[in-house]
């Protein structure tokens, strides 16, 4: 029981094993049988209603997503507080068997046996979160599926879809199809890297989206395995795309838009005047009906360059009748509008640290500090949840180590051992402020994640540290070896992460593939941002 991972609160071993008969059964309430079931679906468990080696049963004392095992040799005891908790029991029984159960077929000749013993588990944060950023690359459905199965591999439990920005729009819409008809594809991608660099293009198209069907199936196939699906529309700034297909919503109607081919941040901004809220609304009308119930739906917020509605004689008229001295302040109100319209919806708004500083958000709004913990403890102390986002140490399109063999990244370098030693808690703050930690959330921003085996390499094995600090809540401890001991299983699982000793000859960069060091440091990044978030705070007006 020295292997798992995350690390469970209480784990005891007692002498002896208990044997897994595979196609035997599981008895209990059937949620919980079936999330059992799924979590060792290689070993084909059935259900009873009688006698059953395996039991699960219904605690609600245990709280959501906690759960409790007791094997012996004769039978295995499952406690749950929900179907969650059984879920996430299933995958700690599933690393103390052979780690062959990790294969997609039964594999013969394996006595399928886990040690003897009593283990008792909770999360101490409620958002463990992956962030997967669509737009600059599109994934396919059968990745994103990958990506769920992983995740509840490692109990995180918040996929967060990055479905708009620049460079692309992500998603079927039947009221306004122009936007999967024209904004979901560019002509080409930029390859430049960094500032001075030659222009170069890569003269290949790239697109793609999900119908409105896909979405229904993929936030199923989630919350069958306790991942709740976060969408993101981010509004109302990186709007090229939408302005591709709809540039009436923009704050220049007669401007025109393509979808973006580069990176960076772009002055395209909608309008935010009320058709533009009607659209949104729209579209938040039909990714919730696609998506089922969606307790947290993310507006974005960021980047939002604001000089076009400041120039904009409508949007200013407009701003005055609202009694608004500034962009910033219609900013937070258009964000505020938004958020109201998702409450009456039954979701709660997530945006990024931009929209807090800005002010006016409804209290309940969470909030992702992607900046640092100084805006965190900001968001935090004003009354609001956080997610702690930090690009240090969170911001897994960072390299793993500032050398030319590492393939191209934004910047260097985030270690594992960066994110294992991550507080997601900070001690200094009060426990008032400590209770509005949600939890943590990697980020895999995919400017240069170009495909699935590139997002392999970024999210793996750093993404085992992120699910143990915030399953735990505060720094990992022992972890090395028990990491050493999981790498097997993602052997097993087939998954390309990058080897703790440097990448693999195939997974090297080169030519322009090859990082360049030093070019975006993470202390200089971090360093700059708490400036700008410092700077902003001191100016930002007090909103009751």
């Amino acid at each position: 029981m020295d292997n798992l991972l995350p690390r469970p609160r209480f784990a005891e071993a007692a002498p002896g094993v208990f044997t897994f008969i595979p196609g035997s059964a599981v008895a209990g309430p059937g949620d919980l049988v079936d999330s059992v079931r799924l979590a060792l679906a290689v070993l084909d468990l059935g259900r009873t209603d009688g006698p059953a080696a395996v039991t699960v049963e219904l605690d609600r004392e245990l709280g959501a997503e906690a759960y409790s095992i007791t094997i012996t040799e004769a039978a295995v005891t499952i406690a749950a507080g929900d179907a969650a908790g059984a879920f996430y029991a299933g995958q700690t029984l599933r690393q103390l068997l052979p780690v062959a159960v990790f294969r997609a077929v039964l594999w013969p000749g394996i006595a399928w046996t886990v040690p003897c013993g009593r283990l008792t588990d909770a999360p101490a944060l409620s958002w463990r979160g992956a962030h997967l950023d669509m737009s600059r690359h599109f994934l396919p459905k059968r990745e994103v599926f990958r990506m769920i199965d992983l995740m509840g591999v490692h109990k995180l439990n918040r996929l967060h879809l990055h479905l708009v920005d620049d460079q692309g729009w992500r998603v079927e819409s039947r009221a306004f199809p122009l936007l999967h008809e024209i904004s979901s594809y560019r002509a080409s991608t930029t390859t430049t890297s960094f500032a001075g660099e030659d222009p170069q293009d890569d003269g290949i198209p790239h697109g793609g989206y999900y119908t409105l069907t896909d979405l229904t199936e993929i936030s199923a196939y989630a919350r069958a395995r306790a991942v709740t699906v976060v969408p993101e529309i981010d509004v109302p700034g990186h709007a090229s795309a939408i302005l591709a297909a709809y540039p009436a919503l923009g704050a220049n109607p007669t401007n025109s838009h393509q979808v973006l081919n580069r990176w960076g941040i772009s002055p395209a901004i909608l309008s935010p005047l009320p058709p533009t809220i009607d659209f949104l609304t729209t579209i938040f009308d039909e990714l919730l009906d696609a998506l089922g119930p969606t307790p947290y739906f993310h507006l974005g917020g960021d980047e939002c360059v604001l000089d076009a509605w400041a120039v904009s004689a409508e949007i200013s008229a407009y701003r005055e009748s609202l009694g608004l001295a500034t962009p910033g302040d219609q900013h937070a109100w258009f964000l505020r509008r938004l958020a109201d319209a998702l409450a009456d919806r039954g979701s709660r708004a997530v945006v990024w640290d931009e929209a807090f500083v800005s002010g006016m958000l409804r209290p309940d709004t969470i909030v992702m500090p992607w900046r640092g913990l100084n805006v965190a403890h900001r968001a935090a102390a004003a009354g609001h949840d956080v997610v702690m986002t930090p690009v240090f140490p969170l911001y897994f399109d960072y390299a793993e180590a500032a050398t030319t063999t590492e393939p191209l990244a934004i910047g260097d370098a985030i270690t594992v051992a960066d994110v294992a030693a991550f507080a997601p808690v900070p001690a200094g703050w009060t426990p008032d402020e400590q209770a509005r930690v949600a939890g943590a959330q990697f980020q895999l921003w995919s400017e240069r994640i170009p495909d699935a085996r590139t997002l392999d390499y970024r999210a793996w094995p750093r993404g085992c540290a992120a699910a143990e600090i915030s399953w735990t809540g505060r720094p990992a401890v022992d972890f090395a070896p028990r990491l050493a001991a999981h790498l097997a299983r993602l052997d097993v699982l087939g998954v390309e992460y990058r080897p703790l000793e440097g990448p693999h000859p195939w997974q090297r960069g080169g030519g322009r593939r090859a990082h360049r060091p030093g070019v975006v440091p993470v202390a200089e990044v971090m360093r700059h941002l708490d400036e700008l978030t410092a700077s902003a705070e001191s100016t930002r007006p007090s909103i009751n």
